[in-house]
C-alpha cells in the first residue's frame, strides 16, 4: 500500500484549522456596543455598571497602556436560535499567542454578578443553554488594556512597563462583539481530531496504531460535507468513535492533572493588575468547575485569595463554596510563591504560618505540600523548613530549565543541609502550563525518569504566568486521554492524591542531597539592588521589633501590636514573591516596592523604638539595647548602660598609603585605595593574596542572550575593567575610629567609599556610597585572598552551605554565579576569611594557582543595569555595606554577619532590661522572640545550630512561666514536646519553642 502519511497529515490540519474550528459558531448577529474610557485607575465593579456610555462599532481602537475601558453590549437572541446553545463571541483585538500578556476583560451581567473572563483563548461568554426566543442580553466588560512586554522579539527596551512613562496610543482594536450559536457537535469533532492527530505525530511512524489513526481522519472527513459543516459533524465523528473507544495499555503512563493558571503575583504588570487577573482567572474556573464535573482547579498563594476577598466578593463568594465543593483546591500553604533563595529563615517561617493561617481560617483545610513551580532555585535550608512545617511533600518544575544539565529524578527525595528529606516531584512535562498536547503527553511518559519504579506525574493544565487558566479545550482533552491507546492516562486529581500514590509506588527514592541550584536566571541575585536592600533592612527590623515588643509585653505590661505586625510582616511577604525581590518586574513594581518596604522598615523601627523607651523609662542614662547575643557577651534582648572605653585605632601614613592597625588585625590601603595587605596579628597570616589588591571593583560588560534582567551569562568574565584610579583619597581618626574616604569616578557613575576600622573589631567596614547610571553592566567587588580553600560556605536560611570551588564537573561549572545571605566564608583549617554585607546576595569564586600556591578569589555581585523590562534598572543612588573579615572560622563569620545586620540601639532612660531568654550553648543562635501567633500571650523562642555540628546548650527563662514546650514552625503543638532548659540539636536544626505564661 502507497504511504498516503503526509497527504493525510496536510489535510487533517487544513480542514481542522480552516472549517472546522471556524463553525463552533455558526450562526450570528452582532451586539450592541457602548463604552466608557476611564480616565485613571480602576473603579469598583458596581461603579463601573452605572457609568455613562457612548455608542461604539467594531472594528474600534480602544486602551492606552494601563487603561481600563467598561463596554456595555446589549442585544437579543433571535428567535429561530429558540432551544439552542447560545454564546456571546467577544475578541477585542486579541493575539492568540499571547494569553496572559496582553488585553483581558471581565464580564459581569446586569445585577453586577461575574460571569467569567474573556482572553485571546477563551473568547467565549455563556448566554443561554436552551435560549429563548427574542430573549434580552445585557453584558457589561471591565477591559485592561495591559501592554504586551515580551513580544515576538522580546526583551526590547520598553517605557511601556509604568503608567508614568507609557503611551497614550490606543493599543487595541476590536474585531468581533457578536451572538452566536455554538455547536457542540462540531466542538467535538474538532477535539476528536485534535486529540487523534497530536496522538499519531508522537506515534511511531509506521505502527498499526498511527495507520489506524490516519485511516479513521480519512474516514471522517471522506463523510464531512465543508459546506454542511453542522450536519455532517456528528457522521465524522462517528468514524472516528472507534480508534477513540480503543483503551490505553496497562502499563501506560498515569498523569495527575490539576487545573492551573500560574499567576505571577506582580511581573510585567504592577500589584493592583494582579489582583484583576485573580478575579478574572478565577471566575472563568469556577464557572468551567460548574459545567465540567470531573475538572479540579488548584491555586497557591492565600495572598491571592485575600485580594479577591477584599477587593472582589462577589467572586470570593463562588470560590468559597468551590472550595467547600472539593474542586477549587488551595495549594501550597504559602503566603505567595516567593523566592527561597534570599528571604532569611523567618521569612520563609512566615509565608508557611501566614498562607496556612489563612486557609485554615477561610477554608477549615491545611495545604499537604508545598507548590513552588517557577522560582529562581531552592535553598538547601527548605526540606527541614517544609517538614517542620507539617508539610508532606514538594512540587517545583523550574529546574527543568537548566542550561546545562539534565536533572537526574523526577519523583525522589530532597535532602537539606541538616538532613531532613521531603518526597518530591518534577512534572516530567517540563511546564506548568500544559493544554495536555500531544507533545506533552508523550514527552510526560518518555522522559519521566522513575519509569522502572513508578507510573505518575504530575501536569499542571492551564494557561499561565499572566493567569487564564483551563479552557474547555482542555478538559475535552482530558476526557478524551482518559483511556487512550497510544496515550498516557490523564485524569484529574488532587496532588495529595497523586503524592500519596506516587510515594508508594517508589519504595526506596533516590536522594538528591543539597540546594537545587538553577542554571539559569543567575541575575536575579542582584538586580534591583534598592527592592533588595530595602526588603533585607525591613526583614531585620520586623524581627527586632517583635523581639523588644515581646519584652514590652511580658516586662511592662504593654500591648503587643499583633495586627500591625501582620499587616507589615503581609507587605514583605508578597514582595518576596519570585518577580519582585529577584529584581525581574516592571519599573512600576519595583518603584512601588521601593515605596512599601521603605514604610514598612520606618514603622517597624517606630514599634521597637517605642518598646525600647518604654521598657529604659524615663531617664538619662545611655542605655546599650542588642537585639542579638552574639558577639555581645549579654543576652539577646538586653540593655545595659553603654561602655564606650577602647583602645584607639592607629592610622599612620606607609609606603605611599595608610596603615590602618588595631589589637586584632593591620591592614594597608595603597595609595589608590586598594588593601594590598591584611594580617591577622593572632596567627600572623596574611589574608591578601600576594602581588595582588583587595578591595578592588571590576566593571563587567552584562548582556546575556536573553531575559536580561534574570541572566547573567559566563562569557560576561572575557571583559573586565579594574577602577583603580581615585579621584581623592581623605583620612581621618574620630573617636578611635579610623577611616579613609576614597572617591572613584569612571563613566557615567562615582563610588565613594569609607574604609572604617574600630576599635577591637577584626572587620574592616566598607561602606560604599554608588551613584550609578551605566547600562548593561555588572559592578564586583573582588578579594584575593591568600587561602587554600576547598569550598566556600555561603549563609543561607538557618546555616550555611558548602560549595566545591572547583570545576571539576558540569556541575559545579555552571555554578559561576551564587547566593549568600549575610556571609560567605574561605578557610583553611586553621585560618579563614570572611565578607560580610547588609544587603547583596550574589558572589563568584575562582581558584588561582601562582607557582606552587593556590589562592581563592571572592568577588561580590554588586550593581547591575539590565534594560528589560525595566530599562532604568538600579540607576541612581545606592548605598552598600561590606565587611572584610580577617582570621574567620564559621563562628566568626556568622558572629560577624549577624552583627552587621543587627546594630545595637542607644536610648536614653532609667533602667537596664534583663532578657525574657538567655541561650548557652556554642554555635546556638537565637533567630527570633515574639509573642505566639495564637493571642495568648506565651512567648515563642526560634533557634538553630548555626556552625555544621551537633551541640548542647542551656535555655534560661527571664520571667515566670508553667512550662516549656517545642512547636512546630507555625507552632502547633507537638505530642510528648515537653522540655526542660537543657537543649540538644543537630547539625543546622532549627527548634521552635514555646514559653507558656
Amino acid at each position: 500500500m502507497h504511504d498516503d502519511t503526509s497527504l493525510t497529515v496536510g489535510r487533517v490540519k487544513r480542514v481542522l484549522d480552516e472549517r472546522i474550528r471556524p463553525a463552533v459558531h455558526s450562526a450570528s448577529v452582532p451586539l450592541e456596543i457602548a463604552v466608557h474610557e476611564l480616565p485613571g485607575e480602576p473603579i469598583a465593579p458596581a461603579d463601573g455598571l452605572g457609568l455613562e456610555f457612548t455608542a461604539a462599532a467594531v472594528p474600534a481602537a480602544w486602551g492606552p497602556a494601563w487603561s481600563t475601558t467598561w463596554f456595555r453590549l446589549t442585544g437579543a437572541v433571535p428567535a429561530d436560535w429558540a432551544g439552542r446553545r447560545v454564546e456571546a463571541v467577544i475578541d477585542l483585538g486579541f493575539d492568540i499567542n499571547m494569553p496572559g500578556f496582553q488585553c483581558e476583560a471581565l464580564v459581569y451581567r446586569a445585577d453586577g454578578s461575574p460571569v467569567k473572563s474573556v482572553n485571546p483563548r477563551n473568547q467565549w461568554v455563556p448566554i443561554a443553554d436552551a435560549a429563548h426566543g427574542d430573549e434580552p442580553v445585557e453584558l457589561y466588560l471591565e477591559a485592561a488594556a495591559n501592554p504586551v512586554l515580551l513580544d515576538y522579539h522580546p526583551f526590547l527596551p520598553t517605557q511601556q512597563g509604568d503608567i508614568r512613562t507609557s503611551s497614550p496610543e490606543p493599543l487595541y482594536r476590536t474585531r468581533r462583539i457578536d451572538l452566536a450559536v455554538f455547536e457542540q457537535d462540531v466542538f467535538d469533532l474538532a477535539l476528536d481530531l485534535e486529540v487523534l492527530f497530536e496522538l499519531q505525530a508522537e506515534l511511531p511512524p509506521t505502527s498499526p496504531r498511527r495507520m489506524s489513526i490516519l485511516q479513521a481522519m480519512d474516514d471522517a472527513l471522506d463523510v464531512l460535507d465543508l459546506q454542511r459543516i453542522v450536519e455532517t459533524a456528528p457522521e465524522a465523528r462517528a468514524r472516528l468513535a472507534d480508534v477513540l473507544a480503543a483503551p490505553a495499555e496497562a502499563s501506560a503512563h498515569r498523569i495527575s492533572a490539576v487545573g492551573h493558571a500560574h499567576i505571577d503575583s506582580a511581573w510585567l504588570w504592577p500589584v493592583r493588575e494582579t489582583i484583576r487577573k485573580v478575579a478574572r482567572t478565577t471566575s472563568s474556573m469556577t464557572s468551567l468547575i460548574e459545567e465540567q464535573p470531573d475538572f479540579l482547579y488548584g491555586m497557591s498563594s492565600a495572598q491571592q485569595y485575600a485580594w479577591i476577598k477584599e477587593h472582589r466578593p462577589e467572586v470570593w463568594e463562588r470560590v468559597a463554596a468551590a472550595v467547600a465543593a472539593g474542586r477549587f483546591l488551595p495549594l501550597g500553604g504559602m503566603w505567595v510563591e516567593s523566592d527561597t533563595v534570599m528571604p532569611t529563615g523567618e521569612s520563609l517561617v512566615r509565608q508557611f504560618s501566614f498562607g496556612q493561617r489563612f486557609f485554615e481560617r477561610e477554608f477549615g483545610i491545611r495545604s499537604k505540600g508545598v507548590w513552588l513551580p517557577d522560582s529562581f532555585g531552592y535553598s538547601p535550608a527548605l526540606p527541614q523548613l517544609m517538614r517542620r512545617a507539617g508539610f508532606e511533600w514538594f512540587f517545583t518544575q523550574k529546574i527543568s530549565w537548566n542550561q546545562q544539565n539534565v536533572f537526574p529524578h523526577h519523583s525522589f527525595l530532597w535532602e537539606g543541609i541538616d538532613g531532613s528529606q521531603v518526597f518530591t516531584h518534577f512534572p516530567s512535562m517540563d511546564t506548568y502550563n500544559s493544554q495536555l498536547s500531544g507533545m506533552e503527553v508523550a514527552k510526560a511518559s518518555r522522559q519521566f525518569k522513575e519509569n522502572r519504579v513508578s507510573s505518575r506525574s504530575i501536569a499542571p493544565v492551564g494557561w499561565g504566568d499572566g493567569g487564564g487558566g483551563t479552557t474547555r479545550e482542555m478538559t475535552g482533552k482530558a476526557a478524551r486521554l482518559q483511556n487512550l491507546e497510544g496515550s498516557a492516562r490523564v485524569e484529574w486529581e488532587h496532588p495529595d492524591a497523586f503524592f500519596e500514590k506516587a510515594r508508594a509506588e517508589i519504595a526506596h527514592p533516590a536522594v538528591w542531597v543539597g540546594e537545587l541550584y538553577l542554571e539559569l536566571h543567575r541575575g536575579t541575585l542582584t538586580s534591583q539592588h534598592a527592592t533588595k536592600a530595602l526588603h533585607r533592612w525591613a526583614e531585620h527590623a520586623l524581627v527586632e521589633a517583635e523581639l523588644w515588643a515581646a519584652t514590652d509585653a511580658v516586662r511592662t505590661g504593654a500591648a503587643y501590636p499583633q495586627a500591625e505586625f501582620d499587616r507589615l510582616w503581609e507587605a514583605v511577604l508578597l514582595h518576596e514573591f519570585h518577580d519582585i525581590l529577584p529584581g525581574t518586574s516592571i519599573a512600576w513594581v519595583h518603584r512601588e516596592a521601593v515605596e512599601v518596604l521603605g514604610d514598612v522598615l520606618s514603622d517597624a523601627r517606630d514599634i521597637a523604638d517605642a518598646a525600647r523607651r518604654s521598657l529604659a523609662g524615663d531617664g538619662d542614662r545611655k542605655l546599650r539595647f542588642t537585639p542579638t547575643s552574639v558577639g555581645t557577651g549579654r543576652a539577646l534582648g538586653a540593655a545595659w548602660v553603654e561602655d564606650s572605653s577602647a583602645t584607639p585605632v592607629a592610622l599612620t601614613e606607609e609606603s605611599g598609603g595608610w596603615r590602618l592597625e588595631n589589637d586584632l588585625v593591620s591592614v594597608l590601603v595603597s595609595g589608590d585605595g586598594l588593601i594590598v595587605s591584611a594580617v591577622d596579628k593572632g596567627t600572623g597570616r596574611e589574608a591578601v593574596a600576594g602581588g595582588r589588591a583587595a578591595n578592588l571593583f571590576q566593571l563587567h560588560q552584562d548582556f546575556p542572550n536573553m531575559w536580561d534582567a534574570w541572566d547573567i551569562d559566563r562569557y560576561y568574565r572575557n571583559s573586565v575593567t579594574d577602577l583603580t584610579e581615585a579621584s581623592s583619597i581623605s583620612a581621618s581618626v574620630v573617636e578611635g575610629v579610623a577611616s579613609l574616604t576614597v572617591v572613584r569616578e569612571f563613566s557615567q557613575s562615582t563610588i565613594t567609599q569609607t574604609i572604617v576600622l574600630a576599635p577591637g573589631s577584626r572587620t574592616v567596614v566598607l561602606r560604599n556610597d554608588v551613584d550609578w547610571n551605566e547600562t548593561e553592566k555588572l559592578l564586583k567587588l573582588t578579594f584575593p585572598l591568600d587561602v587554600q580553600a576547598a569550598h566556600t560556605e555561603a549563609e543561607t536560611q538557618f546555616g550555611y552551605q558548602a560549595r566545591p570551588t572547583h570545576t571539576n564537573t558540569s556541575w559545579e561549572a555552571a555554578k559561576f554565579e551564587t547566593s549568600m545571605h549575610r556571609f560567605v566564608l574561605v578557610r583553611e583549617a586553621d585560618f579563614g576569611v570572611a565578607l560580610v554585607n547588609d544587603s547583596i546576595y550574589g558572589y563568584d569564586t575562582t581558584r588561582d594557582v601562582d607557582g606552587d600556591a593556590v589562592t581563592t578569589t571572592v568577588r561580590l555581585s554588586l550593581l547591575r543595569a539590565p534594560r528589560f523590562p525595566d530599562p532604568e534598572t538600579d540607576h541612581g543612588h545606592h548605598a552598600i555595606e561590606v565587611g572584610f573579615v580577617i582570621g574567620a572560622d564559621a563562628e566568626v563569620a556568622t558572629t560577624e554577619g549577624i552583627v552587621f545586620n543587627a546594630l545595637p540601639s542607644v536610648v536614653r532612660g532609667a533602667r537596664e532590661v534583663e532578657p525574657l531568654v538567655a541561650v548557652e550553648g556554642r554555635g546556638i543562635v537565637v533567630s527570633g522572640v515574639k509573642l505566639a501567633d495564637d493571642g495568648s500571650g506565651d512567648v515563642i523562642v526560634r533557634l538553630y545550630e548555626a556552625l555544621g555540628r551537633r551541640t548542647t546548650g542551656t535555655l534560661t527563662v527571664g520571667f515566670e512561666h508553667s512550662e516549656i514546650r517545642e512547636v512546630s514552625l507555625i507552632e502547633d503543638a507537638i505530642d510528648d514536646a515537653r522540655l526542660g532548659g537543657e537543649l540538644t540539636l543537630r547539625p543546622f536544626e532549627v527548634r521552635t519553642l514555646r514559653i507558656v505564661r
